[in-house]
C-alpha cells in the first residue's frame, strides 16, 4: 500500500524539464498581428531544470522555489499550475481544486534561448497532469501551454519537431542525436529585442523539413544577437575555430555539435573564463516523456 501513497502525494519524484536548441531557425515573414512566422527545429537536451510537485489537498498552489525578481503570479510554473486547476475544475474533471507544492532546481539560465522558462512550465502540466489524475490528452495540454507561449507545447509533448507559424504548428522530426557544448555568454537576451530590430532577416523562403535538412543549419536571429551583443559574437567566433556553431534562439547561447562526448568536452576545457558551459547530448525524446512513461507504468 505504501508505494500508493507515495505515488499520489508526488513526493520524492524529480520531473526532468530539459533545455531546447533550435538546430536551425528562418524568419519567413512578420504577420499583421506583429508576430514572425518561423521554421524552425526543436530538439531537447538531456539537461536542465528538474521539478518536484507534492500534491496538496486544500487548493493551494504554492511556489517553494520562488525566483529572484519574479512575483510568484508571475512565474510560468504557478501560471501552468493555476491554468491546469481552472480547466479541470471549468471542465468537471475534479470536484475541488487540487493544489500542489513545487519546488524547482534551476540550472538554465533566463534569456537564455534553451527554452527553461517554457520548458519548467510544461513539466509543471504534465506533472500535476499525472499526479492530480486529471487525464488530459497531450493536445489539451499543449492548448494550455500556448496560452504560456510559443514553446511551451513542444515541451508537452515532448518529441523533436519542426515547428511552423509562430511556433504552434508542429510536425515531429527525428534529427542525428549529436552530442553539444553549449555556452552562456554571461548576457540576457529578451527576444523581442531580437525580433524588433529593423536589421533582422525577415523574408526567409518557406521549404519543406526535407529540403531544410539537406541544407547547412543556420539561424537568422544570429546577425542581430552578434551583432548588439559583443559577448555573442566573441563565443561564436571562438567556438567556430573548433566545430559547427550557432546561435539558439534568440540567445544568448551559442552551441556547436559534435559526433562524441570527449570532443565536445575538450573544447569545454578551454572555453573563455568569463563564460559558463555544459555538454549534453541532443535527444530527439524529452527526459520528461522518458519520466512520464516510467510513472504511468507504476501508477
Amino acid at each position: 500500500m505504501h508505494h500508493a501513497t507515495v505515488t499520489a502525494t508526488g513526493a520524492g519524484i524529480r520531473w526532468p524539464a530539459p533545455a531546447k536548441l533550435n538546430l536551425f531557425l528562418y524568419v519567413t515573414g512578420r504577420r499583421p498581428d506583429g508576430y514572425h512566422n518561423l521554421q524552425t527545429l526543436f530538439q531537447f537536451l538531456d539537461y536542465g531544470d528538474s521539478l518536484t510537485c507534492e500534491t496538496r489537498r486544500d487548493g493551494q498552489i504554492r511556489l517553494l522555489t520562488p525566483l529572484d525578481g519574479v512575483e510568484p503570479e508571475q512565474n510560468l510554473i504557478v501560471r501552468a499550475a493555476r491554468l491546469l486547476q481552472q480547466h479541470c475544475l471549468s471542465h468537471g474533471l475534479t470536484d475541488r481544486p487540487p493544489g500542489a507544492d513545487i519546488t524547482v532546481e534551476k540550472r538554465l539560465p533566463m534569456g537564455g534561448g534553451l527554452g527553461g522558462g517554457s520548458s519548467d512550465a510544461a513539466t509543471a502540466l504534465v506533472a500535476l497532469n499525472a499526479l492530480w489524475q486529471t487525464d488530459l490528452s497531450d493536445d489539451a495540454l499543449a492548448d494550455i501551454g500556448l496560452r504560456l507561449g510559443a514553446d511551451v507545447p513542444v515541451f508537452v509533448r515532448g518529441y523533436a519537431a519542426f515547428a511552423q507559424g509562430v511556433g504552434e504548428r508542429l510536425t515531429p522530426a527525428s534529427p542525428p542525436e549529436k552530442w553539444y557544448l553549449v555556452v552562456h555568454p554571461g548576457v540576457s537576451i529578451p527576444t523581442p529585442l531580437i525580433f524588433n530590430d529593423p536589421l533582422l532577416k525577415r523574408d526567409s523562403p518557406e521549404r519543406s523539413l526535407q529540403a531544410l535538412l539537406a541544407l547547412p543549419f543556420a539561424n537568422d536571429c544570429e546577425p542581430v544577437a552578434r551583432k548588439r551583443f559583443r559577448e555573442v559574437e566573441q563565443l561564436l567566433s571562438w567556438l567556430l575555430e573548433y566545430a559547427p556553431a550557432r546561435l539558439t534562439g534568440t540567445g544568448a547561447c551559442v552551441f556547436a555539435e559534435f559526433d562524441t562526448e570527449s570532443a565536445a568536452r575538450q573544447v569545454l576545457d578551454r572555453v573563455p573564463e568569463w563564460s559558463r558551459g555544459f555538454v549534453a547530448r541532443g535527444v530527439n525524446v524529452s527526459p520528461l516523456q522518458r519520466k512520464l512513461s516510467g510513472y504511468l507504468n507504476r501508477r
